[in-house]
């Protein structure tokens, strides 16, 4: 297996907490230099680092293969598209773009350049997803007709120095935490046919939206996507309901927590979830009745880099693509629509 060399810029939350470790986990990708501008925290963790103090001198290396884009969401496109014209692969992490034509621009690069682009969209290989995904597509609760999923967090003051959280383009919980629930539904289900959100800045404190409802209209299956910052008793996360059965599921994938907390992926119970944390289903299934907890499948963040590493090699395998870079950026842009005007959008046709 040959080892690509990658080179990461910014190594603020995002760097440091998902995207160095990952990286550092998956065989065949070696972290060989980082962009920090003000100092020099990589090498605490990863000594062998090379860092460098701008995006260009990055890109003067001709051994990186692979630009990882960790840095605030409004410099995503212009750095993605200085390391895809110096010919690198790139991951972008979500939100992949701040508008759908800057999406377009990097995915019409990308392909000009014969080069992997990608939007970091690690939510994929939760475990509770998968063990959605996994039930949607073996129709264990027969017609689906209500989903609903809940990404929810309690902090009701204003998070110091987190530019999230400051009036600029890219701010706010939708371009948050909405492009995982969105990413999420449209892998599940497609494109919708209808959209209707509302957005709301509902701490007192807040500069940005803090919560946020989305509406997707598939016909007879209604998606309903929600987020706030004032949930101090959680729900449910997962919601699914259907012509045979149901499943909800409490609890978020334990990585994140564990990649705070300073723990990488090698640890070999990595991504399991304790049996309080498994989803209930009650459904009749090929002529049983099944009532009772399911084990959730375990969630591997790896399996994203992984993918990137063998996409670099053959680009017809790549999982996550520009195009549903594109899909999340445009279901965005039609919520804020959607909400400013308050009504109901069509969602139109991708073609």
């Amino acid at each position: 297996m040959p080892t690509f060399q990658v080179g990461l810029v910014g190594y603020g939350m995002a760097g440091q907490v998902f995207h160095a470790p990952i990286l550092n986990a998956v065989e065949g990708l070696h972290l060989k230099s980082v962009v920090e501008r003000r100092s020099e925290h990589s090498k605490e963790r990863y000594p062998w680092v090379s860092v460098v103090k701008s995006v260009e001198a990055l890109l003067e290396d001709a051994d990186i293969d692979l630009v990882v884009v960790a840095t605030r969401n409004d410099s995503h496109f212009d750095i993605a598209q200085q390391a895809l014209r110096a010919g690198k692969h790139v991951v972008v992490d979500k939100p992949f773009t701040i508008t759908s034509q800057e999406a377009h621009t990097l995915e019409e690069l990308a392909r000009q350049k014969n080069r992997v682009a990608s939007v970091f969209q690690n939510r994929r290989w939760d475990g509770g997803f998968k063990t959605v995904r996994h039930l949607v597509e073996q129709q264990m609760l027969g017609d689906l007709v209500d989903y609903e999923c809940h990404f929810d967090r309690f902090r009701n003051f204003a998070k110091p120095n987190a530019w999230r959280e400051e009036e600029v383009p890219g701010a706010g919980i939708l371009y948050d935490l909405g492009a995982h629930v969105i990413d999420q539904a449209h892998v599940l289900f497609g494109w919708p046919q209808t959209i209707t959100a509302t957005i709301r800045n509902q701490r007192q404190v807040s500069k940005v939206d803090d919560a946020f409802e989305i509406l997707l209209d598939y016909g007879r299956l209604k998606v309903t996507l929600k987020a706030g910052m004032l949930i101090r008793e959680l729900g449910p996360h997962f919601q699914l309901h259907g012509t045979e059965g149901s499943f909800v599921k409490y609890g978020l994938d334990p990585q994140e927590a564990a990649l705070k907390a300073g723990n990488t992926p090698q640890d070999g119970t990595w991504g399991t979830e304790p049996e309080s944390d498994w989803g209930l289903l009650n459904t009749q299934i090929h002529g049983f009745h099944f009532r009772g907890k399911v084990e959730t499948f375990a969630g591997d963040y790896r399996e994203y880099y992984q993918n990137i590493r063998d996409a670099m090699q053959d680009p017809t395998r790549l999982i996550v693509t520009p195009r549903d870079g594109f899909k999340t950026i445009r279901l965005i842009e039609l919520a804020r629509q959607s909400h400013t005007e308050r009504r109901t959008l069509s969602c139109g046709s991708l073609d």
